[in-house]
């Protein structure tokens, strides 16, 4: 077996398949977590993937939203707050 991928690497990996999303479609955790498995294989597993997203989420790097369903995005931007 390959070396488990750490929480941080995943979380990145996750972070950036959110970040080509943006704008063209959205995410849902279960998207993210397939693709991530499909990618690294044997390297890592639901529970890592969890612990990512985790991650991703209390670190405000990403937000959930909810619209019909649960998904990962990338924090919005108030127009204010664009100075």
């Amino acid at each position: 077996m390959a070396d488990q991928l750490s929480v941080d690497e995943v979380a990145d990996a996750m972070f950036n398949m959110v970040e080509e999303a943006t704008g063209l479609r959205k995410l849902k955790p279960m998207d993210l977590t397939k693709n991530v498995l499909e990618a690294y294989g044997d390297r890592a597993d639901k529970k890592l993937c969890k612990s990512a997203i985790k991650s991703l989420i209390d670190s405000g790097r990403c937000v959930y939203t909810y619209f019909g369903g649960s998904y990962i995005e990338l924090p919005h931007r108030e127009g204010a707050a664009n100075d």
